[in-house]
């Protein structure tokens, strides 16, 4: 016997074939889908985005990366972790994290080559991820160079801690 939630499901199969949940460009009878004056090359098909005359605005607007799109809002939010990074120049070397900074240095590096590989090409990502990139390459050249810093006082206090046994040995034999 089937279990009461199965046959739900199988009775509203139909309603979810219906024309209401059906994308547009599939409602027409079997022909392709393209815009009354495809053959103008005027919109649609053609490629751009409407009148030869349009301002600045509305082809930012009607941008295939433009305002109304993530592809626009995403590098605009990104912005966030550059300038975090920037502020974190103002911090010891010794409080950052080095697995944090290379992260950010991989990510702004494997992000901007594909940013120029996709379609449409986002500039304004490229840069975004560039920028992070650069600004986690110097962090990690921060925090390397301060650990080689530490490891040079380590020795060198080592060194200082053997001259200064070897003193109180030559004292004592005296």
């Amino acid at each position: 016997m089937a279990t009461p939630s199965s046959t739900l499901f199988r009775a509203s199969r139909p309603a979810f074939r219906s024309q209401f949940f059906t994308p547009a460009f599939r409602r027409s009878a079997g022909r392709r889908w393209q815009s009354s004056d495809a053959g103008t090359g005027t919109g649609g098909a053609g490629g751009t985005s409407g009148a030869p005359n349009e301002s600045w605005f509305q082809k930012a607007w009607n941008s295939p990366i433009g305002v109304k799109t993530v592809h626009f809002w995403a590098p605009v939010m990104k912005w966030g972790l550059v300038l975090a990074g920037i502020s974190d120049f103002a911090r010891p070397a010794s409080s950052l994290s080095l697995t944090q900074n290379g992260a950010l240095t991989a990510t702004g590096i494997i992000w901007t080559r594909w940013c120029l590989i996709i379609k449409p090409k986002n500039y304004l990502l490229a840069a975004v991820n560039f920028f992070l990139g650069l600004v986690g390459v110097v962090q990690v050249s921060r925090i390397m160079m301060w650990r080689n810093s530490q490891k040079e006082l380590e020795a060198q206090a080592k060194g200082e801690v053997v001259d200064a046994k070897e003193a109180v040995k030559e004292a004592v034999k005296a």
